[in-house]
């Protein structure tokens, strides 16, 4: 979803800043939790205010070219001479004693027309439980449903909608609406598992129960999704991202196995998982499970006129298959159809690669860089 309303202005810029911009803010916070700076630590700090432009000020969004700004509550981080210039600057703390604060990412707004075009995603594939990815916070994705997606009775489509903050401290998270039928009946989050410090998930891998309505075949029989966002491979793809990412891979297996082990048989499990179906990070999932990628099916819409782009992020290459939705040997049992929807997405340079809403005049107004995917399965 590129979050709904807002999100950093870093995610914006061009891939080389963006990824030293990310990378400065989280280790700087880290740094400035130590109960005693090092030298080597002083020297850091200043280095990572220079990525961020944060040596000379605390940073003003006024200025495009600002990603940051330096939060002081109490007490002084640095001393900066009047008139002095970055080589100037000293940190004067000599540990988190010694003073508050952080450095926050800077935010921007969301074209409102992509807000509207994501609705509009929403609205036309009509699903009964709906897993978003990079969404904000609960409040705002309930915000968005409540007001945009409404049924034909004008009231909320979506009446249920959870969203857990996860372990990504620049707001995108994982989440899940669904429709009155399929109130959320239980929570398990993920985000704690791992050593202290250093969690499996980049986000989190929530469960969430559902139970089928009562008419169908499979009334009051457990269903649960697993929704995933794994660690990408914004500005580039390095062993360790890698490791990560299969880490969190096997993991993901784990608890689908420890489900299907304790006699639930419907589950999906799904998201952006930042690779290809070949790669080596996500064999665990892909290939030493039962799961079945819902592309398996036949028949299924790959929402491409001349099939030629399986993949579901930008312009839809073979290498750009990164979204999956995996169904249990029962779901996929019972698979009608699927497709990749490609309608809120601006494919190529100028937006022709395949159909999108007459309304969308550029990548800036899309709903996003991700097509979403679907599945129909038949519980009557």
């Amino acid at each position: 979803m590129e979050n709904l309303f807002s999100r950093p202005r870093a995610m914006s810029a061009p891939p080389d800043v963006a990824t030293n911009v990310l990378e400065a803010h989280a280790r700087i916070n880290q740094l400035f939790e130590h109960e005693t700076y090092t030298d080597a630590d002083k020297a850091e700090i200043l280095g990572h205010l220079t990525t961020l432009r944060l040596v000379l000020d605390d940073g003003d969004p006024r200025r495009r070219d600002t990603y940051a700004v330096l939060r002081r509550i109490r007490g002084q981080l640095l001393k900066r001479p009047r008139g002095g210039g970055e080589d100037d600057v000293i940190v004067v703390a000599e540990g988190r004693g010694d003073w508050v604060g952080w450095v926050d990412l800077i935010k921007d707004r969301i074209d409102a027309s992509a807000i509207t075009h994501t609705a509009q995603v929403f609205t036309e594939i009509a699903a009964d439980i709906v897993g978003v990815v990079e969404a904000e916070d609960r409040i705002t994705l309930a915000r968005f449903s409540d007001s945009l997606i409404r049924d034909n009775a004008d009231r909320p489509r979506y009446p249920h909608i959870m969203l857990i903050d996860g372990n990504d401290t620049r707001g995108i998270d994982v989440g899940v609406l669904s429709t009155d039928q399929y109130p959320i009946g239980g929570i398990r989050s993920h985000i704690d598992d791992g050593p202290i410090g250093n969690p499996i998930f980049s986000r989190d891998c929530p469960e969430y129960q559902f139970t089928f309505p009562t008419g169908s075949s499979l009334a009051g029989q457990p269903l649960v999704i697993l929704i995933n966002h794994l660690k990408s491979k914004f500005g580039g793809n390095d062993s360790s991202s890698s490791k990560r990412r299969r880490k969190q891979a096997e993991a993901v297996a784990q608890i689908y196995k420890n489900l299907r082990d304790r006699g639930v048989e419907h589950i999906a499990v799904l998201g952006d998982l930042n690779d290809t179906p070949d790669s080596d990070p996500l064999e665990p999932l892909l290939h030493s499970t039962d799961l079945t990628d819902i592309s398996k099916m036949t028949p299924f819409d790959d929402g491409d006129p001349d099939e030629e782009r399986p993949g579901t992020f930008g312009n839809g290459t073979k290498s750009d298959k990164i979204d999956y939705l995996l169904l249990s040997p029962s779901l996929f049992g019972r698979t009608t159809g699927g497709g990749i929807f490609r309608k809120g997405v601006w494919g190529g340079k100028n937006g022709t690669l395949f159909p999108h809403f007459d309304t969308i005049t550029s990548k800036a107004n899309a709903a996003s860089d991700h097509a979403a995917l679907y599945a129909d399965i038949d519980i009557s």
